[in-house]
Formats: structure tokens, C-alpha cells, sequence
């Protein structure tokens, strides 16, 4: 079974970038290291080449894909919930329930995969229909389970584990109204209970009943074995009188037999909205759950609904709602560690917030690890590097501070890497844009941003030569345009950043009122000129958002 240890997702912004993805995964292996066992990296969106070829070539695990927080049972489900087996008896199946001190429990096959679900009013009605003397209805059992349920001793016993339908007859009547009784029902599959009425044992055994169990301890003499033996009758001797060896005999019958094979399983990834009218309709209100190969996980309730999820939050690179994994406010968020400006998200309790001016999380991350007095291992000192790398365009983006170049420096020496060696490297990975369609590439790292009330989106992506955008414009402008429509946003940009003149372009989809007010070099039909601007957060959204001033102010 999964560890139960609650689960805290350390996690960048929807769309992740390099910064954001190596930042998660560093962070949450600090965590461990400082005994939080739950910490996992996780992360939101597709990937970019850039950040695979970095995590491919550290031979670091790469973080948990999670495609929202919208809730779902395995954020509030039961793990290590203790099952039963279907081919225990119902008698051991029940004594189980009253162990666990639980009303209901599911039944699972050997190799763990759900069957059915035992619960109180499942086995009382099956039980009171086999009691129903207008029915005649028949239950499963073997001879096994019948001599466990019984803690019988076994005198004689043939096809102990075959499973039979079971009419019980209890004799207290004449044996002549024994053998009229006894006609109506298949002798294989009756068991006979009696004591000492040696012309009901003989009778018995004559007739090649399943078997026959004499009650109160009564023994069998040797002649009346051997004739059992013979006609490969099974004897029984139960220690209780004939009413109570009955009685006993039905919760002999598979717990899977007597379960309520009609409640269905959710998945750990059903959402809590298709999960809940569920959970009203089934008994004790509490459904099994299983993984995609139908085991057995766990179990949820509506009694769980109402406590906290097993998950909390730690944000990482962001610290705004609208850049955050949707359904984030459902959950407690312990801590934000980030290097943009400051947004509007909020939180029910006080939290841990790390908010500084440097060039890269990565940088941060590092200075966490080294105030804990933990040693970075040598493959997550790489792709930090390679993440303060990949973020501040090899240390000469206009984010970047000293403190970045120091912790560069110092990862340099950890691992021995060579700063622009390995700039060079991840800057192509990144840029090689092949057969990617501009929809990829808009969202490979696109943030959402909210000015005064009007939305906005700016994607970027760094390249070695603008040359193969451009030549592509019209399709970058029109797919950015069907975004702009899907969320009726002021504008969707893409800032294509040339890392070997250090300057960038902007394509650009918006309202005709914003380009009209729009004030940056053309460079054609929606592409602007922007001469020194490398860095989305420092220099192109503080001067969008000028533009969206003068917007505001001319209405």
C-alpha cells in the first residue's frame, strides 16, 4: 500500500520553464533530506526540450506530471485500509470487521484486486434470505470453511476446497420424514446435521450426501466410518448443539458470496465532483478505490470529504493565482519561494514566503540548502546550475545579480562544469524549434498576468537567430490571436529573445485599442523591435504594463 505520510507537492507555475521545474526538483530533495519523507517534486505542464536535456543528462528523475489540483479522491482517500479475502468465511470476514472496529470493508481476490464490498446490510440480507423458509435459496461454501467456521474436527474429508451449493438440513424428525426431506434436494450438495441418530447417519451416507456433521461432539463408530470413507462422504464432528452448528454452517459461506458485489470503484484520479453523488447512493456511504489494474488502494468517505486533503503546497517560482496549477486554492500552501513581483494570492494562515530580487529560484534554492548546512549532491548541483544558467541567459540577462554569479560560481566548482560551456549547451536544447507548432511553443512557458483589471499573457522562448520565427509570423500571430479570443485577453505575446545579440522581437495578438496605444519599433504586421530587452520580468512586463497605463488612461 502507498505511504500515508500526507503528501506536500512542491511545484512551479502551470507552464513551467527551466527555473521553475529544476527549482521544484531541488527544493523537494532538500526537503527530504531535512526528514519531510513527504515532499514530492511534481509539476504542471509539458516539459520543454531545454529542460529535458538537462534532466536527461544529470540523470535527475524528473518531477511528477500533475495537469491540476483540482480536487480528487486520492487527496482525501484512506490508504492502508486492511481488505479481506474472498474465500475466507464470512464468519472470519465479520470476526475481522469487529477487529478493525469498522461497519463495512472491501473484498479483494488474491492477487489484490477488488471484488466486492462487505458491509452489514449486504450479509444480514443475504442471510435472511437463505433463513426465508419460501425460498430456497442455496449458498456457497466448501468443506473447509466449514470446518473452520465450526472449529469442527475433521474425521473425514473429501474435496475439502470445491465449492458446492449448500442446503443445510437440520434432523429432529422421524427418519421417514428425513427421507422425504431429503428427496426434494440434491444429496451432493446437502449437509446433514444430527448426533447420535445412527439411522440418520447411515441414511446419510447411503444417499452420498456432501457431508455430514454430527453435533454436540458426538463421535462415529467404525463401521459407520468405513461406510462414509467408502462413499466419499465428509464427517464432521462440531462441539456445538444442532441449532447453533446451523446457524454457524451459513457464515461458512465466502465473504465474496455474501459482499455487495454491486458498489462500484473510483480511481484515485476521479474528481471529487463525479466521486461525491457516488458516495451518497452507496452503502455507509464509502467506496473502494483502485489503481488503473483494478487493485485494491484504499477507500473514501463522505466522513472523509469533510476533513483536510492529504496534500499541501509549496510554490515555487510564482506567487499569482492566475500562474499557479488550477484548483491550487483548495489546498493549504506552507510556503512560496520566488524572485517576481508580488501578486495577489492569498492564504488562509501565515506561511513561509521567500520573495528576492535575484536573477533565478535556483539561486535561492541553493542559498536554503547551504543556511540548512546540506550538502547539494553533485547531479542536483548540476541542473541548478544549468537553471540559473537557462534563466538569466548565461549571467547576462538584466535580472541578473551577484549573488547569481557567486552561486554559478560556487555549483561551477561542486561540479565541475564550465559556465559557458554549459550555457551554450542548454541555450541550443532549447532553441531548436524543428517541427513545433507555434500552439507548443506559445505555451511552452507562458505566463498570465493581470494589470488594473485587463489580462494579459507574454510566452518567451530564447533563441540563437530569429530568422525561423520570423519566417513563420503569421502562424505565431494567429495562434496567438485564438488565444487572446479563448480568454478574452488585452493581448497574447510571444518574446522571442536572440541569446547571441542579446536583444529580442515581440509577436503580438491584442484589441485593436491596445495597438493602437501600443508605442515599441515595428518590425512588420504585429512584430515589435525590442533593442536590449531580455528579461520577461524586468524589462518587457513593467513596459507592457506602461502601455496598458496609457490604454486606461485614454478611456
Amino acid at each position: 500500500m502507498p505511504n500515508t505520510t500526507k503528501k506536500i507537492y512542491i511545484t512551479g507555475h502551470r507552464n513551467p520553464d527551466t527555473d521553475s521545474v529544476v527549482s521544484a526538483a531541488a527544493y523537494a530533495h532538500l526537503k527530504q533530506l531535512l526528514g519531510e519523507t513527504g515532499a514530492v517534486a511534481v509539476r504542471g505542464g509539458k516539459l520543454s526540450p531545454q529542460t529535458e536535456y538537462i534532466f536527461e543528462r544529470f540523470q535527475v528523475p524528473v518531477p511528477q506530471y500533475i495537469p491540476d489540483m483540482i480536487p480528487k479522491v486520492a487527496f482525501y482517500m484512506k490508504y492502508n485500509i486492511q481488505p479481506v479475502y474472498g474465500n475466507i468465511s464470512l464468519w472470519k470476514a465479520v470476526a475481522e470487521m469487529e477487529t478493525l472496529n469498522t461497519k463495512i470493508i472491501p473484498v479483494v481476490k488474491e492477487d489484490g484486486s477488488y471484488c466486492s464490498m462487505l458491509n452489514y446490510n449486504a450479509f444480514a440480507h443475504n442471510i435472511l434470505q437463505i433463513l426465508d423458509p419460501e425460498t430456497s435459496t442455496l449458498f456457497s461454501t466448501n468443506i473447509n470453511l466449514i470446518t473452520e467456521t465450526l472449529s469442527a474436527q475433521q474425521v473425514l474429508g473429501f474435496k475439502t476446497g470445491e465449492l458446492f451449493k449448500c442446503v443445510i438440513i437440520v434432523v429432529s424428525d422421524s427418519i421417514e420424514t428425513f427421507r422425504k426431506t431429503l428427496a426434494l434436494h440434491t444429496p451432493e450438495n446437502a449437509v446433514i446435521i444430527t448426533a447420535d441418530r445412527k439411522d440418520v447417519q447411515e441414511y446419510s451416507i447411503e444417499c452420498g450426501v456432501r457431508a455430514l456433521i454430527l453435533s454436540s461432539g458426538t463421535s462415529m463408530d467404525k463401521e459407520m466410518r468405513a461406510k462414509a470413507e467408502k462413499k466419499g462422504v465428509s464427517v464432521l464432528i462440531s462441539p456445538y448443539r444442532s441449532a447453533e452448528t446451523a446457524m454457524l454452517v451459513m457464515y461458512s459461506a465466502p465473504a465474496s458470496a455474501m459482499a455487495d458485489s454491486t458498489v462500484k470503484p473510483v480511481k484515485a484520479s476521479d474528481t471529487i465532483r463525479y466521486t461525491r453523488p457516488l458516495l451518497r447512493d452507496s452503502p455507509n456511504r464509502t467506496l473502494p478505490v483502485v489503481d488503473d489494474n483494478n487493485k485494491l488502494i484504499g477507500t473514501i468517505s463522505e466522513l472523509d470529504l469533510l476533513g483536510d486533503p492529504n496534500v499541501n503546497m509549496i510554490l515555487v517560482d510564482h506567487n499569482e493565482m492566475t500562474q499557479a496549477l488550477e484548483g491550487v486554492e483548495n489546498y493549504a500552501i506552507r510556503e512560496i519561494i520566488d524572485h517576481h513581483r508580488i501578486g495577489t494570492l492569498t492564504t488562509k494562515d501565515p506561511i513561509t514566503f521567500i520573495n528576492r530580487p535575484v536573477g533565478a529560484t535556483c539561486t535561492i534554492i541553493v542559498s536554503l540548502y547551504r543556511q540548512n548546512r546540506v550538502p547539494i549532491p553533485k547531479p542536483i548541483a548540476s541542473i541548478l546550475l544549468a537553471g540559473i544558467l537557462a534563466d538569466t541567459l548565461i549571467l547576462q540577462s538584466a535580472t541578473v545579480t551577484d549573488e547569481d554569479k557567486d552561486t554559478a560560481l560556487f555549483l561551477s566548482n561542486i561540479t565541475n562544469l564550465d559556465i559557458e560551456k554549459l550555457g551554450a549547451e542548454i541555450i541550443s536544447a532549447g532553441n531548436k524549434l524543428g517541427d513545433r507548432s507555434p500552439e507548443e511553443i506559445i505555451h511552452q512557458d507562458m505566463k498570465e498576468y493581470n494589470d488594473s483589471d485587463m489580462m494579459f499573457t507574454i510566452s518567451q522562448i530564447e533563441v540563437e537567430a530569429t530568422e525561423e520565427i520570423l519566417d513563420r509570423k503569421e502562424e505565431f500571430i494567429k495562434e496567438l490571436e485564438i488565444e487572446r479570443r479563448a480568454r478574452d485577453a488585452l493581448f497574447c505575446a510571444i518574446m522571442i529573445t536572440d541569446v547571441t545579440k542579446l536583444t529580442s522581437l515581440l509577436i503580438i495578438a491584442a484589441k485593436n485599442e491596445f495597438m493602437q496605444v501600443l508605442d515599441l519599433p515595428p518590425k512588420g504586421k504585429g512584430v515589435f523591435y525590442l533593442r536590449g530587452i531580455v528579461s520577461r520580468k524586468k524589462q518587457l512586463v513593467p513596459l507592457l504594463a506602461e502601455q496598458v497605463g496609457k490604454l486606461q488612461a485614454a478611456h
